[in-house]
């Protein structure tokens, strides 16, 4: 069995019912019972753009960041669709994705698209 707890997920499905029924669902039960031990939520492309509109996602930030799930979004992206300063503002850790996801996928580490 492999020794890596830390799930990553790359979340670039703007659909919101995907986001509740799926994203949010699985990080947010992952760490509650204790399927991983830490989960990183990479908010990347047009989910930017979706965090920064809708109430309910953002409702939906809030409970994965309490839960524990460290959210991050690529500055790259925020930037370009000028939603960088309400995804901060939300809580979410927003930084060039490139460079760290490149090295996670030369790690093999487990890593969730969606």
């Amino acid at each position: 069995m492999s020794d890596k707890k830390h799930l990553y997920v790359l979340w670039t499905n703007d659909n919101p019912i995907t986001a509740e029924k799926m994203v949010f669902m699985y990080t947010i039960n992952s760490l509650i019972h204790g399927w991983w031990e830490q989960v990183t939520l990479i908010v990347w492309g047009a989910t930017t753009k979706l965090v920064s509109e809708n109430k309910e996602i953002q409702k939906k930030i809030k409970e994965a960041l309490e839960a524990g799930v460290h959210v991050t979004a690529c500055k790259a992206c925020a930037d370009q669709l000028g939603v960088t300063d309400e995804l901060e503002k939300l809580g979410i850790e927003v930084i060039y994705w490139g460079v760290p996801l490149t090295e996670i996928l030369k790690n093999d580490e487990k890593l969730l698209t969606i």
